[in-house]
């Protein structure tokens, strides 16, 4: 085969810093819009992009020709950057540095796109830690990160 055919459906979750200040409600939906320009510009492709004030969901296909922690590095570099300039109020924003990537089957893209649209009854039921140390116990990773 002469080509090379890639495609890897991944759940990524990154938090806003601990210590930092968390996205308006109001801002999420240009927040989300952005960072799927970004995912495209550097050739990936955006299911859904979702979250909450404090953390952020993406679904998207990652292309071939860059590793997982590159990509998501640039997402949180452009993005950082861009949240910065909507007005004074993000001055200090920033991402944490850790994030959780997670593969998934396409049986299952409309079950996590369902997920990521209904963050906010998800949230009424579970904090933002106990989610993703559910993502970690689903695919079997030890320990919730430090810092989160």
């Amino acid at each position: 085969m002469s080509n090379s055919l890639v495609k890897i459906n991944t759940h990524l979750i990154f938090h806003v810093k601990s210590s930092g200040i968390h996205m308006r409600a109001n801002d999420l939906e240009r927040v989300f819009a952005y960072i799927g320009g970004t995912i495209r510009n550097v050739g990936g492709t955006p299911i859904i992009i979702g979250g909450m004030p404090d953390h952020i969901h993406i679904l998207c296909t990652i292309p071939k020709n860059i590793s997982i922690s590159a990509f998501i590095q640039n997402i949180k570099a452009k993005s950082s950057k861009w949240i910065k300039s909507i007005d004074q109020y993000y001055a200090k924003f920033a991402w944490q540095e850790g994030y959780g990537a997670f593969s998934v089957s396409p049986s299952l893209i409309d079950k996590t796109i369902n997920y990521i649209r209904n963050q906010q009854e998800h949230h009424k039921k579970r904090s933002s830690l106990e989610e993703f140390q559910s993502f970690l116990e689903a695919y079997e990773i030890a320990t919730v990160p430090k810092g989160l």
